[in-house]
Formats: C-alpha cells, sequence, structure tokens
C-alpha cells in the first residue's frame, strides 16, 4: 500500500458505475462492514508501521486510535455533515449507503461504544467495504487517508485547542 503522504485526493472522481450503484443499494450493510472492518485495520496497521513505532503492544495502542469505533463516528459524521468543508466529497450512493447502514437494524452491540457511535461506526465501514467489494479501492484509500488524517486532527483528551470534529 502506497505510504499515506504520497496518496493524492483525486478530485475528478466521476463516482461509482450502474453495477457498482445496485451493490451498493442491494447488499447487506453487515457484510460491507464486516469486510471493510478488515480493509481498513490493514490499512492502519500498515500506517502505524511506516511511523516507525516499534513493538506489538505499542503498534496495537497507535492503531487503536484511529479503529476505535468512537473515531471512526467521528470522522463519518464530518464528512456526511460538512460537506462544504469537508476534505474530500461524497457522491450521492455514498452518503445514501451511509444513512441505510446506520439505519439498519442489527444484534450486535460494542463493548466500547454507545448504540449510536457504533451504526456510524458501522456505516464508515460498510463505506470502505463496499467500494472494495466492487473495485474501487483508490477511493476507498483516499477516504481512509483522509480519515486518519481527520483523527490526527481530532483534540486529545484534556486539549481543546483543537477543532472538534463531532
Amino acid at each position: 500500500m502506497e505510504n499515506i503522504k504520497n496518496c493524492e485526493l483525486n478530485k475528478n472522481y466521476k463516482g461509482i458505475n450502474e453495477d457498482g450503484k445496485e451493490f451498493f443499494r442491494l447488499s447487506n450493510a453487515n457484510t460491507l462492514a464486516f469486510l471493510g472492518d478488515a480493509v481498513y485495520e490493514l490499512f492502519v496497521r500498515e500506517y502505524v508501521i511506516k511511523k516507525g513505532i516499534i513493538g506489538a503492544d505499542n503498534l496495537h495502542k497507535e492503531a487503536v486510535k484511529y479503529v476505535k469505533a468512537n473515531a471512526q463516528a467521528k470522522v463519518i459524521k464530518y464528512l456526511v455533515r460538512n460537506l462544504e468543508d469537508s476534505p474530500i466529497v461524497l457522491t450521492d450512493e455514498e452518503i445514501s449507503l451511509i444513512k441505510r447502514t446506520r439505519n439498519h437494524k442489527s444484534s450486535q452491540k460494542s463493548r466500547s461504544a454507545d448504540p449510536r457511535e457504533y451504526k456510524w461506526a458501522t456505516a464508515f465501514e460498510a463505506l470502505i467495504g463496499a467500494l472494495w467489494q466492487i473495485g474501487e479501492q483508490d477511493r476507498a484509500k483516499e477516504i481512509m487517508r483522509v480519515s486518519i488524517e481527520l483523527i490526527n486532527k481530532m483534540p486529545k483528551k484534556g486539549n481543546k485547542k483543537r477543532k472538534k470534529y463531532e
């Protein structure tokens, strides 16, 4: 996977083709989130390794900052709610998938996030999974790269000077 800093936004992204739109509309949200979770986890693991962090425990602690439901929920809410200011423009199909997934009834429960955060995080993972499955890996990488940048800008505990992403 290319270095995160070398991945540039594709300002000419035209959106999803007709087969992809149909896939987005018909696919099971939890199945897409299952795939998206794995894809995003791998992307984050490669990112933290490239940061030069040593030791499995330290790598895990750093990766958790990016893959926890709370962080994913904040990112996807920011991308959906701040369309004019967002570093990436989501397509209508992507927003529709996010909303459908967020509203999907699920028996899954998070151990560390409240149910609303968990639904937003699931929507984020479903978007990544759907893009990956239809062959839009570059688009998925673009969204994951922007997500990492947004998470890095999020306020740390006790630091109120950074921009709030909720």
